[in-house]
């Protein structure tokens, strides 16, 4: 069972760059970045992005997808658990984005690998607030 709750979700930002020609050979590299912003209650908000582009030319093919979620997280539940339960909602979503939108600009749809976010390094920093750190 999951510890979060998906709510809502928006895309927050769809950027596409398609100038690729019929002969051009793509060697299309992908990254993934994801963030969790908390409040004082049990609702957090996850931002996941997706980009892919041409390892040789990104000026060729490019595509940025960011989605937004808003969650309501099970008390008691740790951050590194929501951390992976909100991306695992959200990825579906965004690389979803990415096929949808590829596959109807004329080139072949592309498809973003799956990733096993619990077989992933995932890093943590906790943002010390000036209190705290004058404590």
């Amino acid at each position: 069972m999951t510890n979060v709750q998906l709510k809502a979700y928006k895309v927050s930002r769809i950027n596409f760059n398609n100038a690729v020609q019929s002969t051009v050979h793509l060697n299309l590299n992908n990254k993934v970045s994801h963030n969790v912003k908390y409040t004082d209650g049990a609702v957090c908000e996850a931002t996941l992005c997706i980009e892919v582009l041409d390892k040789n030319h990104p000026d060729v093919l490019s595509i940025t997808v960011e989605v937004k979620g808003i969650f309501d997280i099970k008390r008691g539940v740790e951050k590194e658990f929501v951390h992976v339960d909100t991306f695992k909602e959200l990825f579906p979503l965004a690389k979803a984005l990415v096929t949808t939108v590829t596959a109807n600009a004329g080139i072949k749809p592309i498809i973003v690998q799956n990733i096993d976010i619990e077989e992933q390094e995932i890093y943590r920093f906790d943002m010390k607030g000036a209190e705290e750190e004058n404590s």
